[in-house]
């Protein structure tokens, strides 16, 4: 796969980015699909000013901070501030109406 690819997405679509990553494509490890394994650990970036997070699933945020990478404060920003947290889980996360980056590693159990 190269190293850099450009996906979109069509906005009001609800599809996780790891359906728009099949979509097209592109493989992010996964073994559940269901927010319990944490194998598709993302990082994702906005790119553009005034981005809005997109909520956390409850399986998400027990993940997320099972694997230490997510804090009760980065949870309590991304609910009540609206501040996207660092890292996703690619199974969870629903794709909004924004430019993101999103990296992972390729292999099971990291993001980039």
């Amino acid at each position: 796969m190269p190293k850099d690819v450009t996906v979109y997405a069509i906005a009001g679509h609800t599809k996780t980015i790891l359906s728009v990553a099949e979509a097209s494509k592109i493989k992010i490890p996964l073994d559940c699909r269901d927010g319990e394994c944490g194998s598709c650990l993302i990082k994702v970036t906005p790119l553009e000013k005034g981005h809005m997070a997109a909520a956390l699933t409850e399986r998400e945020k027990f993940k997320l901070k099972e694997l230490g990478k997510i804090t009760e404060a980065e949870i309590a920003r991304a609910e009540v501030d609206d501040v996207m947290p660092r890292y996703r889980l690619a199974c969870q996360y629903i794709v909004r109406d924004q430019d993101i980056l999103v990296e992972f590693t390729g292999a099971p159990g990291g993001a980039a």
